[in-house]
Formats: structure tokens, C-alpha cells, sequence
């Protein structure tokens, strides 16, 4: 076990001057970031794939109601 620590404090010894290149003002979102804004784009195209499907399957002809019709030609025409 001790290689392993040891090899962690190098790398950590490597990383350092590179975590103060980076500007302490400046806020990136990061790992976290991406893969949070990954899963939410996966679940947007599940959700449009299957809404798609589903409207594929919606029949969008109405049947005629003759009497609303009628009613409706009859009070245009009294108006």
C-alpha cells in the first residue's frame, strides 16, 4: 500500500500547479455538470421518441354531430 499513497501525493503534486493556472474567478460546471446535463438531454429524447409514438397512434377525424350542426346553422341564421 504505500506505492499507492505515494503515487497519489505525485499526482497530486503534478495537479497543483495546474489548479493554479486555472482563474479563481472564473466557475465552470465540470464533470457534474456535463454528465447531469446528459442524463437530462437522454430523458428529453426518450420523452419526444415516445410522444412521438404515441401521437402516431391519435386519429384525428371527428365524427360528425349533425344535431350541434343544425343548431348551430339555425341560430347563425336567427342572429
Amino acid at each position: 500500500m504505500p506505492d499507492m499513497s505515494a503515487s497519489v501525493s505525485l499526482a497530486v503534486t503534478h495537479l497543483v500547479p495546474l489548479a493554479k493556472e486555472v482563474d479563481e474567478n472564473k466557475v465552470t460546471p465540470g464533470v457534474l455538470g456535463f454528465i447531469v446535463f446528459a442524463v437530462m438531454a437522454l430523458a428529453v429524447w426518450g420523452l419526444m421518441k415516445s410522444m412521438s409514438k404515441h401521437m402516431g397512434k391519435v386519429d384525428f377525424k371527428e365524427a360528425s354531430d349533425t344535431k350541434a350542426e343544425q343548431k348551430a346553422d339555425s341560430a347563425a341564421q336567427q342572429g
